[in-house]
């Protein structure tokens, strides 16, 4: 006589792979929506603590996102080499430290400066000064474009011009023109244990006019500086950059400036020397401001039209999937923090991103991905009742094959997502570096970072719906199907039985 399958309350919970399972229980629901909860309104307010006028942020919220241009107001400018010159890499690095330098004199430092060199361009985004009301953008693009005037003078003494700025009054020593190269470099420390960088300088020994040379001027302000408290101070344009002092008589044309520096730094300065004697000019290649006015109303639009959106489609889903439909709305909540959550910089191991227009475009795609996940396993559960299974079993079912169709259609977006951060992102990002090796290795870098936006919040809004959309739900659900006021098949589209 074979033995029945259950006895009772006495059934064992499934035996997989060498491991118990757990069955959902009742209290499962209750802990994934407290998550939620906590979780959405940590990523939406943030954490952070007040103390007098000193604010610590522990976790970022959605008034830290950092807005693009296409939103907050900006410009974003593309420039080469004028005439048909080719720029090596050094080369561009220089300029590119110019325009950094510049943009900071300006009081701009909320920028993005990076340089390609396989199209022979330097692509530098910037929003609009904080506050700011007769800000020229033009003017602004006008002066970063201009090759920068470096000097070594004596002492690190200024005055005021005319105009009312800030101009160095040492005596000149050099300027860009009597400079051959600089480079990073390191040096052995006096113990020989370590070595320290060091930004290696190299003058030129010739002047094509007849006069002193950039050796023979260096050597002459060396020899009188040399053992004083005088330093020579390296100006580009109006901005000190460096104020070595003279240890010695520097007579042989080579001079190592020492200091503690780190690998990054040493680089920062040599390019920043280097850019004085660049021998190109910056024409601007393509230029497009947008005004705060605008981008500020298209958000609001976006926003408006995303959130009655939602509302629609909770009404939607509720209707038509009934208690399924509830879970769903619950997870596309989930979702949708998970998403901003990404754009702020919320999880620790990865950096947070700006967000702009295309962006908040790939967290509404994402949602609607979310949603059709929802929508095929709602008609699984209903399909699965229709045949006549119990309860517990459509549901098990209907998870168990919509997961695939699921998985295939999220895949494709990760793919497309990757691709687009891999193609638009700037050169030193994960994927761009990645693809570049691979795929795009023939290309150069683009200016729309906007796009790159849109494949970040994609592949977040992807990754958060299958922990949300698909996991979570499928935990609530079971768990709700425990409760005796929950059986009833109805709420879950099928027929009464």
């Amino acid at each position: 006589m074979p033995f029945p399958k259950s006895f009772g309350k006495a059934e064992k919970a499934p035996y997989l792979g060498g491991m118990t399972v757990k069955k959902t229980g009742k209290k499962t629901f209750f802990i994934v929506v407290a998550f939620i909860a906590l979780f959405a309104v940590s990523s939406i307010l943030g954490i952070d603590k007040l103390f007098g006028d000193n604010r610590t942020t522990y976790v970022k919220g959605v008034d830290d996102i950092r807005l693009g241009i296409d939103i907050k107001g900006g410009v974003d400018v593309t420039f080469g080499p004028a005439g048909d010159y080719d720029a090596d890499q050094a080369q561009l690095d220089s300029a590119t430290e110019v325009i950094k330098t510049r943009l900071s004199s300006l009081g701009i430092t909320d920028n993005e400066v990076y340089s390609d060199i396989k199209s022979d361009r330097i692509i530098v985004r910037f929003p609009w000064k904080v506050g700011e009301t007769n800000f020229d953008p033009e003017a602004a693009v006008k002066e970063l474009g201009e090759m920068a005037e470096l000097t070594f003078r004596k002492g690190t003494d200024t005055t005021t011009d005319e105009d009312g700025n800030t101009v160095p009054s040492g005596e000149l020593v050099i300027n860009g023109d009597d400079i051959e190269s600089a480079q990073m470099g390191y040096l052995p420390t006096d113990d020989g244990k370590s070595a320290e960088y060091v930004v290696s300088l190299k003058l030129k020994k010739t002047s094509e006019n007849g006069e002193q040379s950039g050796s023979e001027k260096f050597a002459a302000a060396t020899a009188e500086l040399s053992g004083s408290d005088t330093p020579i101070s390296i100006w580009m344009d109006n901005t000190m950059i460096s104020a070595p002092t003279v240890k010695s008589t520097i007579t042989d044309g080579s001079a190592q400036i020492t200091g503690n520096f780190t690998a990054e730094t040493a680089a920062k300065l040599a390019n920043q020397i280097n850019s004085g004697a660049l021998p190109f000019k910056m024409e601007t290649k393509s230029f497009r401001t947008i005004s705060p006015t605008m981008g500020e109303g298209s958000l609001d639009a976006i926003l408006l039209a995303a959130l009655i959106a939602f509302c629609c489609i909770a009404v939607y889903m509720i209707i038509l999937y009934r208690l399924p439909g509830v879970v769903a709305v619950i997870a596309l909540c989930g979702q949708v923090a998970g998403s901003l959550a990404a754009v702020t910089g919320w999880f620790g191991f990865m950096k947070g991103s700006t967000l702009t227009i295309p962006g908040i475009a790939g967290i509404i795609l994402a949602v609607g991905m979310g949603v059709d996940a929802n929508i095929i396993t709602g008609e699984r559960i209903k399909e699965e009742l229709r045949t006549g299974k119990s309860l517990d079993a459509a549901i098990k079912i209907a998870y168990k094959k919509a997961f695939s169709a699921i998985l295939d259609g999220n895949i494709t977006n990760v793919i497309i997502a990757v691709i687009l951060m891999g193609a638009f992102g700037v050169p030193d990002s994960f994927f761009s570096k990645i693809l570049n090796k691979t795929i795009f290795f023939a290309f150069g870098a683009t200016a729309e970072g906007v796009v790159y936006s849109f494949g970040f919040t994609l592949l977040a809004g992807v990754i958060c719906n299958f922990i949300f959309g698909v996991f979570a739900s499928r935990l609530m659900v079971t768990s709700l199907s425990k409760f005796k006021c929950f059986k009833n098949r109805k709420l879950y589209g099928g027929d009464v039985k």
